[in-house]
């Protein structure tokens, strides 16, 4: 009986929170609209792109007013200028010495861009400002490397000792994708692939899960950002084509088929020289899909209870208690989802890495990385 008094208290709490929740945000829906009848439209296509996109400064959770302000740095037509976001975040103009400086409004080419005003046209200076997504990198890199000093550090000290909480949690996953998927596809080469299929695993998984987490310094959609998955992808691209040994490269442009589809027109050839390259676009694709898909659905989720409490609160209301329920559902699904799709680009990278490093006439009974990577894209498409 003592152990359902602590139980019952939180389920009361969850439930009243509910109802806060149903009643007070039609309530501050309608409120806005009536203070402001001419701003009482939503449009869910600006708000989607302006919280999946990137930009000059951090969204203040609930507050589209303030933002954090990030430094802008640009090269302009007399040279470089640094100066705060919060001068230009609102459509300001800004003048810095000889220049003056605003973010592009919806209506230009450069949309959602900082641009110098130059005889009354807009001028693109380089860009070197550190953005959302940039600082949302930074932050991923420090929050990465120190871990795994922090890991490090620690086995140093007591190399018989397991750590627990939040480091044997780290290890765990070090142990689960080196033993079940580096070594497993990689083999003798695995230790030295080990180092950036690691980093790699453990960058997306930060990545994905700083993008669930609403306030700073989550909140940025990086791996729904194509160019992030791009890059990653190139570096996969690059581990796999430099180290790669004689026998993939023979197999690229001299495969083991019938002449007639190597010479004289090298179809073969060809085919393999595309599928080097249709190998990171499935990879930059995949990540960035799967992790977009989920934060717009969430979003979504959210603006209906504004869009309905627009309509009328008890409409409101209802659709608060349901969006919250299905919000909350897709946020544990995104959970699941950024481990899923960490383990996924790792072990695609390990099986890309696989393929390069395979040895011609290899003994029967093992299967090679090749084969590996065939039953796992069977299994995955």
């Amino acid at each position: 009986m003592r152990l359902l008094i602590p139980a019952m208290t939180k389920i009361r709490l969850i439930l009243i929170s509910l109802l806060l929740a149903v009643f007070a945000l039609p309530a501050a829906a309608s409120d806005a609209g009536t203070a402001d009848s001419g701003s009482t439209k939503i449009d869910p296509k600006a708000i989607i792109f302006e919280h999946l996109g990137d930009g000059y400064g951090w969204e203040v959770p609930f507050d589209h007013h303030h933002r954090i302000p990030l430094p802008v740095i640009v090269y302009a037509s007399d040279g470089f200028h640094c100066f705060s976001s919060s001068h230009i975040t609102h459509g300001e103009t800004y003048a810095d010495g000889g220049c003056t400086f605003r973010i592009a409004p919806e209506d230009s080419k450069y949309k959602g861009k900082v641009v110098e005003i130059v005889d009354g046209e807009e001028v693109r200076p380089w860009d070197f400002s550190i953005t959302k997504n940039v600082c949302a990198l930074f932050i991923t890199v420090l929050i990465v490397v120190g871990v795994f000093l922090w890991l490090a550090a620690f086995l140093r000290r007591h190399p018989y000792k397991a750590p627990r909480k939040g480091l044997g949690a780290v290890e765990a996953c070090v142990t689960f994708v080196y033993d079940g998927v580096i070594k497993p596809i990689l083999g003798p080469q695995a230790k030295r692939f080990a180092p950036y299929l690691l980093s790699v695993f453990f960058f997306i998984l930060v990545m994905n899960l700083m993008g669930l987490i609403v306030i700073f310094p989550g909140g940025a959609n990086l791996t729904g950002n194509i160019a992030v998955t791009l890059v990653l992808s190139i570096c996969t691209f690059l581990v796999t084509n430099i180290f790669a040994n004689r026998h993939y490269w023979k197999e690229i442009f001299w495969p083991d088929v019938p002449l007639w589809l190597k010479f004289p027109i090298p179809i073969m050839p060809v085919i393999e020289i595309f599928g080097m390259f249709t190998k990171p676009a499935a990879l930059t694709v995949r990540l960035f899909a799967n992790m977009m898909g989920g934060h717009m659905i969430v979003i979504t989720l959210t603006l209906l209870i504004f869009i309905f409490s627009a309509i009328a609160p008890v409409a409101g209301g209802a659709a608060t208690v349901v969006s919250l329920i299905f919000s909350i559902f897709m946020l544990l699904i995104d959970t699941l989802v950024s481990f899923i799709q960490a383990y996924v680009f790792t072990m695609l990278s390990a099986i890309f890495i696989g393929m390069a490093q395979e040895q011609p006439h290899e003994a029967h009974g093992h299967e090679t990385a090749a084969e590996i990577g065939k039953q796992i894209e069977e299994t995955l498409v």
